[in-house]
């Protein structure tokens, strides 16, 4: 096949990025058929053509029903998933200056285990046998949040005898209930928002609640209060370490409800789990990096006084119930020579100690 010509469906490209473990397929006018492997975004051929915007249509009417089609139009994009007989993809259409311009995120089939991920079971599991309360796991986009709630939530099925729900934008893994009966909703299909279905969710008596993304004061209040009145609620935030998810928690209610808002997280939070997928040193993949907050006594005072900006000391003196922060997980990684100084020294939160740490 000449690396100029179009394919005709866009699952011809999907099905590139499942033989080559992209985790990313980007089909953009103006630029060339790309992928993501590894962290970087590259063209698929580097001979190829930029796509045009009679391609882009093309190939974005060979995979949306009308439906999408109509509410791209209407909207000037849409999200969903979008599934065909290799897979399920999340899927990103938007209308842009010069055309249309597709992303696809591809959901692996099988979710991977807790052992797989590489995540300290001996720390991890006591989290998931609480009976209330709230973990969040934290990371930009692209950091295996969503890998990692799977990983979670296909413990717990197994683990227990309970009423899992999933609210989800949309749904990426697809659960077989196990041992716990397990109900999965998609946000814009089966409901219209998070804090709708939050709201509902709090009367279908479920035992675990898992919230796809906390991204407003309404899902964030609601996913508090469930935690609070005996569900154990599993939520993701856009942040990158435990302090930060904190503030923003908190920075989301007016500055009057604070003080309340503070002795409820103390109290509710179950621990934070902030990750990174890191670049190896010998370009063979990517390696977790990870941050793993558990509230201690010493958490919650500090949560309650409003002083998070101690918590990386306090994480400090945690090992013992695995506490570890990020500086500390990309310091390992580079000891054992997995990551490479540049990435160490880039991805480090406290530059100074980094710098005294590579000097030593």
């Amino acid at each position: 096949m000449s690396t100029h010509q179009v394919l005709d469906h866009v699952d011809q490209y999907l099905q590139i990025g499942r033989d080559y473990d992209c985790s990313d397929i980007h089909l953009a006018t103006a630029y060339p058929p790309a992928w993501r492997r590894f962290g970087q975004l590259a063209p698929i051929w580097v001979d190829h053509a930029p796509l045009s915007p009679q391609d882009t249509e093309r190939l974005a009417r060979s995979f949306l029903q009308e439906k999408e089609w109509q509410r791209l139009q209407d909207k000037g994009d849409v999200d969903f998933a979008y599934s065909s007989t290799k897979g399920r993809y999340r899927a990103s259409v938007v209308k842009q200056r010069l055309g249309y311009d597709m992303v696809f995120r591809i959901i692996n089939h099988n979710v991977r285990s807790l052992e797989e991920i590489g995540l300290p079971l001996e720390h991890i599991l006591p989290l998931t046998r609480y009976q209330n309360g709230i973990i969040l796991i934290t990371g930009s986009v692209g950091s295996g949040k969503s890998t990692t709630l799977a990983a979670f939530v296909d413990f717990i099925n197994r683990d227990r005898e309970d009423h899992i729900l999933t609210l989800e934008d949309p749904i990426e893994f697809v659960f077989e209930s196990k041992g716990c009966h397990v109900n999965q909703r998609e946000v814009h299909s089966h409901t219209e928002s998070f804090g709708r279905a939050l709201r509902g969710a709090l009367r279908e008596d479920p035992d675990v609640i898992m919230v796809g993304e906390m991204r407003d004061l309404e899902t964030i209040q609601l996913a508090l209060t469930a935690a609070e009145t005996g569900h154990l609620v599993l939520g993701t935030l856009h942040t990158g370490n435990a302090p930060r998810t904190l503030d923003r928690v908190l920075d989301v209610f007016p500055a009057d409800q604070r003080d309340q808002i503070r002795i409820m997280v103390s109290e509710s939070l179950r621990g934070i789990l902030s990750q990174q997928l890191v670049p190896k040193a010998d370009g063979s993949g990517r390696v977790l990096a990870l941050e793993l907050l558990v509230n201690t006594p010493a958490v919650s005072n500090c949560i309650r006084e409003g002083k998070t900006f101690m918590l990386p000391g306090v994480m400090q003196t945690g090992k013992n119930v695995g506490m570890i922060t990020m500086d500390e997980s990309l310091r390992t990684l580079y000891t054992h020579g997995i990551i490479s100084r540049e990435e160490l020294v880039y991805r480090a939160d406290d530059k100074a100690q980094t710098a005294h740490f590579l000097e030593s």
